[in-house]
């Protein structure tokens, strides 16, 4: 039993309210950033810009073009290699603008969320 008509766990029902309507808040927050996050398009080159992909924010691939100059039939290979580390590339810079973001919206908490 509380003493003194405490509230168990010490929250005051107003601290409640306020704390929930702070979730709620940053919950229309995050929504609202992973909404825009999708609407982006994301760029990545390797090979000097032999292999340019684009990617959107919902990780869907856009296009990916080559210059002449990388297709080899003698080094295929090299090509899909290529083509591997730039969408790797794209999908990184997708990550860490989501993390930026994120890290944006929960800075005060810590690792809480």
């Amino acid at each position: 039993m509380a003493k003194h008509g405490g509230y168990p766990g010490g929250m005051m029902p107003g601290n409640m309210n306020n704390l929930m309507k702070q979730a709620q808040k940053m919950q229309a927050e995050m929504q609202a950033q992973q909404e825009a996050l999708e609407q982006k398009e994301f760029t990545a080159s390797t090979g000097g810009g032999a292999v340019t992909v684009t990617m959107t924010g919902k990780r869907e691939l856009k296009s990916v073009v080559l210059t002449p100059e990388v297709v080899d039939p003698d080094d295929i290979e090299m090509l899909q290699d290529l083509i591997v580390a730039a969408i790797n590339e794209v999908t990184k810079k997708i990550d860490e603008e989501s993390q930026a973001g994120l890290s944006r919206l929960t800075g005060g908490f810590g690792g809480l969320f």
